[in-house]
């Protein structure tokens, strides 16, 4: 019997228009035999929230360059904790200042992969953090 597959809700939150990065991003997770749940461009946090609630996702993604990230990835995490989504993760990536990352990690954001970071590195990364489901 094989076990359930990690299911992960990438989104694109603000008015960010450019999504290669998250494409490659979802693709090498499926590759990596996780369930990707990939919402689109121009997501607000409570739409990233409520489609994480409707997917049963245990790991959320946010991929920003825009520079709102200091706004967007906590009121995702804010919201997230209201819905009682305590057990699913939270990690982001794009165009993010090293100094606001531990900002952000203290604000209930799991881990940040800067450009360059490895797909490997991600999918190290979420299947070492995320629990499988019986």
């Amino acid at each position: 019997m094989t076990s359930p597959k990690i299911r992960v809700l990438l989104a694109k939150p603000g008015l960010d228009g450019h999504d290669r990065g998250v494409k490659v991003i979802a693709r090498a997770l499926r590759d990596a035999g996780m369930e990707v749940i990939y919402t689109g461009l121009r997501q607000t946090p409570e739409m990233i929230v409520n489609a994480a609630v409707q997917e049963d996702v245990q790991i959320v993604g946010l991929s920003i360059l825009s520079g709102a990230h200091m706004t967007i990835f906590p009121r995702v995490a804010q919201l997230m904790q209201e819905r009682g989504l305590d057990d699913v993760l939270l990690f982001g990536g794009g165009i993010i200042p090293e100094d606001d990352i531990p900002k952000l990690k203290a604000q209930g954001v799991t881990e940040i992969f800067l450009p360059g970071a490895s797909t490997e590195d991600i999918i190290e990364f979420i299947q070492t953090n995320v629990k499988p489901r019986e």
